[in-house]
């Protein structure tokens, strides 16, 4: 692990000669908001970003993913036989991802690189994608990564650490990967002050007053949480609009359907989200989730208990504050952890 120094005058350079060996993504700015998308000749990276509405999971998981493409036409001899989509795993650089983003992945591959199951499509693109970080030294208001198992300067997901220090960024590298992209960009400087990485560190983490309890989730009863009276007042303004689902860095869930055009059809992965509706609806008409408490609920437990007691390693949630920041009616993922966590039944104590 060694930490090399990038002067800024240099930056724009390095990214170009990465780009020969790489496809390279960054934050980018358009209209009012940042988004990930791949950078073309002489485009940069926008450095000086706080965070992307959106996070870049949509890297590996795309909004909408085909799959199979097949045809219907029965004079043909390949009909109704379904063939696979050839992905693009090219070698790719992510520029400038936050650690929150980063650490979410890790989360996230939990469900995808299973031991019983793997998703070949999510790993092919994890897998092909170096993560270059951009730590938070401004962390946002609404930011609680620390007391969530992240931090502002997390390294865990990434392959290489920078560091905003004024006129220039400090680069730490973390894993072969994250190597070979800095001797790519001719970024081989060795930092003469390595120490102030740390510095900064403590420096960013003390910006963050935002925290929430998660100590006593692991031993709550699940169904003594899942009665809570809480629910109902939790779930009272929300609109079922799914942003918190969309907008989340740990949300994964998906459905698979297939689109036609004359004889030509495609199977598609889309997004989904336990906020809506029809996304437990059973092909009988009923719906074990059809009230909108119901779904609130589903949310939370599973982010917060049923998460926690399958895999005993942290939460479903890395803190990055996007479903703060962006639900229309306030629901405060922070709100509803801390009543999860202090909640007793048999003190009959629900905390406001």
């Amino acid at each position: 692990m060694k930490v090399f120094t990038i002067d800024k005058k240099e930056w724009a350079l390095g990214i170009e000669k990465a780009k020969s060996a790489y496809q390279v993504l960054g934050p980018v700015k358009e209209k009012e908001w940042h988004c990930f998308k791949a950078l073309g000749k002489d485009e940069q990276p926008d450095m000086t970003y706080t965070n992307t509405r959106l996070s870049p999971k949509f890297l590996v998981q795309p909004q909408t993913e085909p799959m199979f493409t097949y045809t219907l036409d029965e004079s043909r001899p390949d009909h109704h036989i379904l063939k696979e989509v050839q992905e693009d795993v090219c070698p790719k650089a992510v520029i400038g991802i936050r650690p929150c983003d980063a650490a979410a992945f890790l989360l996230v591959k939990r469900n995808f690189d299973a031991p019983q199951y793997q998703d070949p499509y999510w790993l092919k693109a994890y897998n092909s994608m170096t993560f270059v970080g951009l730590a938070c030294n401004d962390p946002c208001p609404t930011c609680f990564c620390t007391s969530a198992g992240c931090g502002p300067f997390h390294e865990a997901g990434l392959d290489v650490l920078l560091v905003d220090s004024g006129d220039r960024f400090l680069a730490k590298s973390l894993t072969d990967k994250g190597i070979a992209l800095l001797a790519a960009a001719g970024w081989n400087s060795l930092a003469d002050d390595a120490g102030k990485i740390e510095a900064m560190k403590q420096a960013a983490e003390s910006r963050i007053a935002s925290r929430i309890s998660t100590d006593r989730l692991k031993a709550k009863e699940t169904t003594h949480i899942y009665d809570a009276p809480f629910w109902e007042d939790t779930a009272f303004s929300c609109i079922n609009c799914g942003t918190c689902t969309y907008s989340c860095p740990t949300c994964w869930c998906f459905d698979i359907q297939d689109e036609n055009r004359g004889n030509t059809g495609v199977r598609l992965r889309n997004w989904d989200s336990c906020m809506f509706p029809l996304f437990t609806m059973h092909g009988t008409g009923h719906n074990p989730r059809g009230a909108k408490m119901q779904r609130v609920r589903q949310r939370f437990m599973h982010k917060l208990k049923y998460y926690v007691d399958k895999y005993d390693n942290g939460i479903q949630c890395v803190g990055c504050g996007r479903c703060i920041r962006l639900c229309p009616v306030n629901i405060d993922i922070r709100k509803v952890c801390n009543q999860m966590n202090d909640y007793d039944p048999a003190a009959c104590v629900c905390p406001a």
